[in-house]
C-alpha cells in the first residue's frame, strides 16, 4: 500500500521504452523473452521479460534480471508498492542483479499487466503467487539450491511488497531471508487502530485500486483483451486458447464491477460496510487480521531487516516494533532501521537502504559472514536545513540492542491542566488536522518547527508540563492515564504530544495522533493510552503538551454530536528514552585526511622562509582609560599599490562618547573597522585600545563587541540558539553574557524562538546587534545599525546607544543615515577617500560659523556656482535645493553677499548652515 510510490509515474517506464526489449526470443519453448543488457557500472544486466503462472493460472507479468559469467547465485525477490507494478523496482533489480544475485520482479495480481483481482496478500491468492515465482526458480540453472527444489532466496519490498515478504516467509519454508520496508504486522490494526476507522487512508488505498484495467480484468492471454508491451504484440510462447508451455494462462474472470473495479469480492464488500459505517466491524477486523504476517507470525523464523519510516501515518512505527518483537521471540536474527521518510513524505534514503538490504543478503544468502549488517537499532534524525541548498539534514544514531517503544530508559514529567469540558461535533466537523495524507513533505515540516497541525477551541483539551530544565529526546511512545466521561455510548479521541516553544508555537513530531475508542460512562471510564511512538528531541525552555482531540481528518468520528469530561487519572507523563545511542560517525573524504599532513608541512616551510615574527608592542599606561587612539593608520589592498583605502589616518575616541564614523563608498570606513577588530593588518601606523596594540587575537579585543558587514547565523536554530552559541564559543562563563540585557534590546519578543531562517531583514540586524552586546563591552562597533529597522525600531536603536555610552561605555557607529548620526552621535570622524577630513562635537562641526546657507530666487547655473567657488576667502560651494551652501576661508558673510549681488544672483536670505548632511556634502566637496 505504498501511495508515496504508486501515486507517481514508475520510474522506468520510459527508459524501458528506450531501453527496450529489441527483438523478442523464445528460449527453449518457455515463456521468457531475452531483453538488451541494461546499461550501468560493472557488468551487463540482462533482463528477461514473460508472463508466468501464479495461483490459480492467473497471468503475472515478470521480468527476470541476471548479470556476469555462468555459475549459481543466490536469487532475490522484488516486490512493489500498492498501485504500481515491476516497474517501479527495476533499478533496484538491475543493481542486486551486478550484484551477484539472479533478480525476479513481477506485478502483482490486479496491476501492471498481470491478471487476477486485488486479495491484499491473501493466502491462495498474492502468497500463492510467491509460491509458484520460487517455483519457477528452482529450475533456473543460475539459481544456487539448498536441496532440489528449493532455491536459495531472500524477499524485500516497499510496502504492500514489504508485507508479502514476511507472508511469503510464513507460508514458504523455502525463503531464506527477507528485508521488509515501510509495511505493515497487523493490517487489521493500521486501519482500525483503537477501534477507530482510518476512513482517509483507508480511500485513498481503496480508490487507488478501484479503477478498471482497460481491456477488462482477467482476460485470456491471446484475445483482444490482451495487454502487450508496446509494439511486440501478442506474447510468445501462449497459446491463444489460453495454455502455454510451462503452465503459463489463467481462466477468464468475470467482467470489473464499476464500484469494486480490480478487488475480490469479499474485499470490495468489506471497504463498503466499514465506510458506510463509519467505524470497523468484529467481522472486518478478523478478515484484516487474517490476511496479515501477524497471523503467521509463529512461522517467521528467517533473519529480517526491518525497515519503518517514521513520518508515516498509516504504517507507523508501532507495526514494525510488533513485528520485531515477534519475529525475535522465534528465535531469528532481527535488525530494526527507523528511516526519516514515510508514506507522508520525507526522505526515504532509498540509497542508504538499498545498501544496508544488499548487504543484509549478503550476509544471509551468499554466506559473507564477514560483511556486516549495520547495527541492531538505527534511527534517522533530522538536523535542520542545509543553509546552502535548503535540503534538509539527515543525521543517524545507532544502538548495540533494539530498545522497543518503551525504550531503555524513561523519565517522567508532571502535567497540569484541571478537568475540562469538550464536546465532539456533529459530523465530526470540522475536523482537527494532525497528518494529512497526500501532502508529502508538508508534514515533515513539524520536525523543523512548522507543520499543519491545528485544533479547533472547544474541540480539546490541553494538559502541560513546566518548562524542561534540560533536554530530552524522546525514543519510543510515552504513555498517561486519563479518564474520560460522557453519557453517549462511546466516545473517540485523539491523543498527541505537542512540543511547545518558548512564546507558545507548537509542533508537533511527525504529525502523528493516536485515536483511541472509550466506552461510554457518565461517572468516567480510565484509559492509559500509548501516544504516537516517534523520535524527537524536547529542547530546554519547551514544554510538552498532551492535547486530546474529539476530530481529526484523518479518521471517522461518531457522527452524533456529544459533550465529554477529560481528566488526568494520573499527571505524570511516562516519556521512554535510549541515552546508549550514539552518533553515526560520518564517512570522511580522503582529503580530510590528506590535509592535516599538507598544513603541517606548508607551516613548517613558512616557519622556515617566512618573515621574522613581529613583537608585540608594549601596552601604553598612559591609554589604560582611553577606549581607541588610531595613529597614522594607513593600508594598501594587494592589487592597489597605487591607491590607499586609509591613508595617515589619526584621530581619538574618549569614555561616554557615541561616535559617527562618516563618509561616501569607498572612503576607508569599513577597512578601518576590520583592522580596528584585528581582522586585517594595517600596512603602517597603530590601533591602540584601552592603551593595548591591536593585532589578530590580541586579549584586548575581548573588551570589544563588534557588529561588522553583516552577522552570520545557523539558518535552522533559533535566535537564542545562536546567541547562546556564539557566547559559548568564545570560552567566557555564561554568567558574563549578560543574556537578558542583550535580549531586552533586541526586542525580538517570541521571535527568539523561532529558527532564523524565518526571520525578517530587521529582526537579523537587531539579533546581531544584541549578540555584539552580550558580555556588554567597553566598546562597542556598529556597521550600519540601522538597516533594515522600521523607523520605532530606529528610534529605540538611538535611545539605546545614547544610554549606552551613557553608562560610560564608547560607541563608534558607522551610517548612512545622516540625520540619525545628527541626533544620536555626541561626535564625528568624517573620511574621504581613505583620508581624515575632519574630527571634532557633532554641535562644533554641525553649527561652525564658516558655514553659511544663501537662499536664492530661482536656478543658479553651475557656472556662476564655479564663479562663487573660485572667489577669494571661499573654501567650497555646492548647489542645494534651497539655494548655495558655501565654507568660508577668510571672507565674511556681509562680503559674500555683496559678491553674490555683483554677479546677478538674487539672494533671498542668508544664515547658518545647522544641518548635518549639508556640512558633510560641503566637507566632502559634494562626491558622496
Amino acid at each position: 500500500m505504498d501511495l508515496r510510490r504508486a501515486l507517481r509515474r514508475p520510474r522506468w517506464t520510459r527508459r524501458a521504452a528506450v531501453a527496450g526489449v529489441l527483438a523478442l526470443l523464445v528460449a527453449g519453448g518457455g515463456a521468457f523473452a531475452v531483453g538488451s543488457a541494461a546499461a550501468g557500472g560493472g557488468p551487463a544486466v540482462h533482463r528477461s521479460d514473460a508472463m508466468l503462472s501464479g495461483a490459480g493460472g492467473v497471468r503475472l507479468d515478470t521480468s527476470y534480471f541476471t548479470a556476469g559469467g555462468p555459475g549459481r547465485r543466490p536469487a532475490v525477490l522484488l516486490g512493489h508498492g500498492f498501485g504500481g507494478s515491476k516497474d517501479e523496482v527495476r533499478g533496484q533489480a538491475e543493481a542486486l542483479a551486478r550484484h551477484g544475485y539472479a533478480v525476479l520482479t513481477w506485478s502483482a495480481r490486479g496491476f501492471g499487466r498481470s491478471g487476477g483481482r486485488i486479495g491484499l496478500n491473501a493466502p491462495d491468492g498474492e502468497v500463492g503467487d510467491v509460491r509458484k515465482l520460487v517455483d519457477w526458480l528452482a529450475t533456473r540453472p543460475e539459481v544456487r539450491l539448498d536441496a532440489p527444489g528449493d532455491p536459495r532466496v531472500g524477499i524485500t519490498g516497499v510496502s504492500y511488497g514489504g508485507a508479502i515478504s514476511l507472508l511469503a516467509a510464513g507460508y514458504d519454508h523455502r525463503i531464506d531471508a527477507i528485508a521488509p520496508r515501510e509495511t505493515y504486522w497487523n493490517l487489521s490494526d493500521a486501519l482500525f487502530p483503537g477501534d477507530v476507522y482510518k476512513k482517509l487512508w483507508a480511500g485513498i488505498f481503496f480508490s487507488s485500486g478501484s479503477t478498471p484495467l482497460s481491456g477488462g480484468l482477467g482476460t485470456s492471454p491471446g484475445t483482444s483483451g490482451t495487454q502487450s508491451p508496446a509494439g511486440t504484440g501478442p506474447q510468445p510462447g501462449v497459446a491463444a486458447s489460453g495454455a502455454a508451455p510451462g503452465g503459463i494462462g489463467s481462466a477468464s474472470a468475470p467482467a470489473a464491477d464499476p464500484v469494486c473495479g480490480r478487488f475480490t469480492a469479499s474485499i470490495c464488500a468489506l471497504y463498503k460496510r466499514v465506510a458506510e459505517a463509519g467505524r470497523p466491524d468484529a467481522a472486518a477486523e478478523a478478515q484484516l487480521a487474517a490476511l496479515s504476517p501477524s497471523a503467521v507470525a509463529a512461522r517467521i523464523k528467517v533473519p529480517a531487516l526491518i525497515v519503518q519510516g517514521q513520518t508515516d501515518s498509516l504504517f507507523t512505527l508501532g507495526q514494525a516494533d510488533a513485528m520485531a518483537e515477534a519475529l525475535r521471540a522465534n528465535g531469528a536474527p532481527v535488525k530494526v532501521d527507523w528511516i526519516a521518510g514515510g508514506h507522508d513524505g520525507g526522505d526515504t534514503e532509498d540509497s542508504r537502504v538499498d545498501g544496508r538490504v544488499t548487504a543484509w543478503f549478503d550476509h544471509y544468502l551468499k554466506g559473507e559472514t564477514a560483511t556486516g549488517t549495520g547495527p541492531a537499532f538505527r534511527v534517522t534524525r533530522t538536523g535542520g536545513l542545509n543553509s546552502t541548498d535548503g535540503s534538509v539534514v539527515l543525521r543517524g544514531a545507532s544502538g548495540t540492542a533494539y530498545p522497543g517503544l518503551n525504550g531503555t530508559a524513561t523519565r517522567r514529567y508532571t502535567l497540569t491542566g484541571g478537568q475540562q469540558r469538550i464536546t465532539s461535533p456533529a459530523g465530526g466537523a470540522p475536523p482537527s488536522i494532525s497528518a494529512v495524507p497526500g501532502a508529502g513533505a508538508l508534514s515533515q515540516l513539524s520536525q523543523l518547527g512548522a507543520g499543519l497541525s491545528l485544533d479547533f477551541p472547544g474541540q480539546f483539551a490541553a494538559f502541560d508540563s513546566a518548562e524542561l530544565s534540560r533536554p530530552v529526546t524522546v525514543t519510543g511512545a510515552s504513555s498517561v492515564s486519563v479518564t474520560v466521561a460522557t453519557t453517549a455510548p462511546d466516545a473517540v479521541l485523539f491523543a498527541k504530544l505537542y512540543d511547545v516553544a518558548r512564546g507558545g508555537k507548537e509542533s508537533l513530531p511527525e504529525s502523528l495522533a493516536t485515536p483511541l475508542r472509550v466506552a461510554g460512562s457518565p461517572k468516567g471510564t480510565t484509559v492509559r493510552i500509548r501516544l504516537p511512538p516517534v523520535d524527537h528531541q524536547f529542547a530546554a525552555g519547551h514544554r510538552l503538551r498532551l492535547v486530546l482531540s474529539t476530530t481529526d481528518l484523518g479518521y471517522a468520528s461518531p457522527a452524533a454530536p456529544s459533550v465529554l469530561t477529560v481528566s488526568l487519572a494520573d499527571p505524570r507523563l511516562v516519556v521512554p528514552t535510549d541515552p546508549g545511542l550514539t552518533a553515526d560517525a560520518n564517512a570522511l573524504p580522503w582529503w580530510v585526511w590528506a590535509l592535516p599532513p599538507l598544513a603541517l608541512a606548508i607551516a613548517v616551510a613558512l616557519l622556515l622562509t617566512g618573515r621574522r615574527r613581529v613583537r608585540p608592542r608594549p601596552a601604553d599606561p598612559a591609554l589604560a582609560t582611553v577606549p581607541l587612539q588610531i595613529t597614522g593608520l594607513s593600508k594598501r589592498y594587494a592589487k592597489s599599490a597605487d591607491r590607499y583605502a586609509v591613508r595617515d589616518l589619526s584621530f581619538r575616541v574618549e569614555p561616554g562618547q557615541v561616535l559617527g564614523l562618516l563618509g561616501p563608498n569607498g572612503a576607508g570606513k569599513t577597512t578601518t573597522l576590520r583592522m580596528l577588530m584585528g581582522l586585517i593588518r594595517p600596512d603602517e601606523g597603530e590601533i591602540r585600545v584601552f592603551g593595548e596594540a591591536v593585532r589578530p587575537g590580541a586579549p584586548v579585543l575581548s573588551r570589544v563587541g563588534a557588529f561588522v558587514e553583516g552577522a552570520g547565523f545557523l539558518p535552522h536554530l533559533t535566535g537564542r540558539a545562536n546567541l547562546d552559541l556564539y557566547w559559548q564559543a568564545t570560552g567566557r562563563p555564561a554568567e558574563h553574557a549578560h543574556l537578558a540585557e542583550a535580549l531586552e534590546i533586541a526586542g525580538l519578543g517570541d521571535a527568539l524562538d523561532r529558527a532564523v531562517r524565518t526571520y525578517s531583514q530587521g529582526m537579523r540586524q537587531r539579533l546581531a546587534i544584541a549578540q555584539a552586546m552580550l558580555g556588554l563591552p567597553d566598546l562597542l562597533i556598529l556597521d550600519e545599525p540601522t538597516n533594515g529597522l522600521d523607523p520605532p525600531q530606529i528610534r529605540e536603536m538611538r535611545e539605546v546607544m545614547i544610554r549606552y555610552a551613557g553608562s560610560g561605555r564608547t560607541v563608534i557607529v558607522s551610517s548612512h543615515l545622516l540625520a540619525e548620526v545628527e541626533q544620536s552621535c555626541t561626535h564625528l570622524v568624517v573620511m574621504d577617500r581613505g583620508r581624515l577630513v575632519t574630527a571634532g562635537p557633532v554641535a562644533a562641526i554641525v553649527g561652525s560659523a564658516d558655514t553659511v546657507l544663501v537662499g536664492v530666487d530661482g536656478e543658479v547655473p553651475q557656472s556662476v556656482v564655479d564663479k562663487v567657488a573660485a572667489l577669494p576667502g571661499v573654501a567650497t560651494v555646492v548647489r542645494e535645493e534651497d539655494g548655495l551652501l558655501a565654507v568660508l576661508d577668510g571672507m565674511t558673510a556681509s562680503r559674500l553677499v555683496a559678491e553674490l549681488v555683483r554677479l546677478d544672483i538674487p539672494v533671498a536670505q542668508v544664515g547658518p548652515h545647522r544641518r548635518l548632511e549639508d556640512a558633510f556634502l560641503t566637507l566632502i566637496g559634494g562626491s558622496a
